[in-house]
């Protein structure tokens, strides 16, 4: 896609943000921070309806216990604690935009229920990419991330691999990722050790758990136990820093077209 089509699709999504009618929730601590916040969005979209502002982690659990929001805006550091806690008291059902100061929070965020992360201060346009991508989710069939295993197909739950004259099986939980590399493919465990295995990347995702493995890119199939950090990059990107390093120097970037399915997989 050019350019100039490139600009009229984003002006057209823009243009429909307006029109997008929305319920909101923000769970932020600063006022100042959540008055600009909710300047921001009434003038991207004046429909969209600020159910309530809340600055605790305690008075978030109550409030979700008896309501519902479309979309939550949430802070991380709260006046009582991490809004993580909110997560491990009761179930969030609704998509969670992450507004923080601090970058190490990308995994986490990802984890519970977060669409995107966005670090203060952010600007007006930041917020408006981040509702063109909640537009985006509930508008596109599902993708890979989203399948479920079908009840009727076998997943493949050990591999034979041979480590000289040695033969053994490796079960799949003690895998890390699958790792294409020149013509080969290989299994990496969670102890660091590889194997080559006679398969293609191709081939070997619809055997996997769709749950526990997800290909991010031509070349990997990772284990969601295996992520140790994540990084927001340019382009919607997203770099993985996995455990154990893969060989060599080799970047693991999760693949544009794939990036909003990865992270709707790391909520499933």
């Amino acid at each position: 896609m050019n350019e100039e089509a490139v600009g009229q699709t984003a002006s057209f999504f823009y243009f429909c943000l307006k029109d997008e009618r929305m319920t909101a929730l923000i769970i932020e601590d600063e006022a100042l921070a959540a008055d600009t916040l909710s300047r921001m969005l009434l003038d991207i979209n004046p429909n969209i309806q600020i159910l309530d502002v809340l600055g605790t982690v305690e008075a978030a659990v109550q409030w979700l216990s008896r309501h519902k929001a479309e979309l939550i805006f949430m802070d991380i550091h709260l006046g009582d604690g991490e809004s993580f806690q909110i997560f491990r008291q009761i179930d969030v059902q609704s998509p969670v935009i992450f507004t923080t100061a601090y970058d190490q929070y990308t995994l986490k965020a990802f984890k519970n229920q977060g669409i995107d992360y966005l670090l203060k201060p952010f600007e007006e346009d930041d917020l408006r990419a981040a509702l063109l991508k909640l537009y985006n989710i509930r508008r596109i069939p599902a993708g890979p991330a989203e399948k479920h295993n079908d009840p009727g197909r076998d997943v493949r739950n050990r591999f034979m691999v041979k480590s000289g004259r040695l033969i053994k099986s490796i079960r799949s939980d003690d895998i890390a990722y699958f790792m294409a590399e020149d013509k080969y493919l290989f299994l990496v465990s969670h102890q660091g050790q590889q194997y080559i295995i006679d398969e293609t990347v191709a081939n070997l995702e619809p055997q996997l758990d769709q749950k526990t493995f997800y290909r991010i890119n031509r070349k990997f199939i990772i284990n969601i136990k295996a992520i140790r950090e994540m990084y927001t990059l340019s382009r919607n990107r997203i770099r993985i820093i996995l455990d154990p390093v893969p060989t060599g120097a080799t970047d693991v970037i999760v693949s544009e077209e794939r990036a909003e399915s990865f992270k709707a997989w790391l909520n499933h």
